[in-house]
């Protein structure tokens, strides 16, 4: 990576090449504060210096460097430091559909659908050092789309084979609240209303509040947020302009997309949008 840029800046890594891993690094993250979000994508990564507390679902840990961090797509986190001490990591971010694919071929699932992982983290020295290679070759300008492609499916077999995913994940019938999470996850772009939301669901106002944020760990507002945020990760990844991206997400303007973004990603939109190979 370019030597000129801050210890304190994110770094994101993406290749047209390969669409399906995306990464992201930073050296010294101990002024990095995350709101609690999820990612569509299975998300794991490396602690490589210094302490935070880990956040996942109803689940924490106290974790530190040589800690691999795993969550499945939808789980709901946070990682913050602890202290003013030195906070790095590295993260990969994982296509679902291409996941679930080397899981069919290692038998692990036999109907095409994502295997979600019990663990939500590791101290196996194997996975940490592995993360870290990959990592490298990713973004290593002079390494070629076969190398990057092939260890990428040589680590992510070894993910698999050293945490064996939940045997089943077959999707369960939807009930109402997984409809308002649909019907959210369909309007997010719209200015939707409460209302709306429990009259697609038929629920009561005061029971969606509740029981949404015990469901998925955050109030349907914030769900909203972050489904925005997550579509404009995927806008900016492609080099959309700020402004168009925030207006066509539903914000109300660049500032609001701005403050949002900051808080969800730990970096600012121009940061995530600035890709370096």
């Amino acid at each position: 990576m370019p030597s000129t840029l801050s210890p304190t800046t994110p770094t994101f890594w993406r290749d047209a090449a390969l669409p399906f891993i995306e990464a992201r690094a930073i050296v010294d993250g101990r002024r990095v504060c995350y709101d609690r979000h999820a990612h569509e994508t299975f998300s794991i990564g490396a602690v490589t210096a210094g302490h935070s507390t880990y956040l996942n679902g109803k689940r924490q840990e106290r974790i530190g460097a040589g800690t691999v961090v795993l969550m499945n797509p939808g789980d709901i986190h946070a990682c913050n430091p602890d202290g003013d001490q030195q906070w790095s990591y590295r993260m990969l971010y994982v296509d679902v559909n291409w996941l679930s694919a080397l899981q069919q071929e290692a038998g692990l699932s036999t109907d095409g659908h994502f295997s979600a992982f019990a663990a939500i983290s590791s101290t196996d020295r194997g996975l940490f050092a592995g993360l870290n290679h990959l990592y490298q070759v990713l973004t290593d300008s002079t390494a070629d789309d076969l190398l990057k492609h092939s260890r990428a499916i040589q680590y992510f077999s070894e993910v698999q084979q050293i945490l064996t995913p939940v045997a089943t994940n077959t999707p369960q019938a939807e009930d109402r609240l997984s409809r308002a999470a649909d019907y959210i996850s369909d309007n997010f772009t719209r200015a939707l209303k409460l209302d709306d939301i429990c009259t697609a669901a038929d629920l009561s106002a005061s029971y969606l509040i509740r029981a949404f944020n015990q469901r998925y760990g955050m109030t349907p507002h914030a769900y909203l947020l972050n489904q925005r945020i997550q579509y404009c990760r995927t806008r900016l990844a492609r080099g959309h302009a700020i402004a168009d991206v925030a207006l066509a997400a539903g914000f109300a303007d660049q500032a609001h997309l701005q403050r949002a973004f900051k808080r969800m990603v730990a970096a600012t939109p121009g940061q995530y949008r600035k890709r370096h190979n």
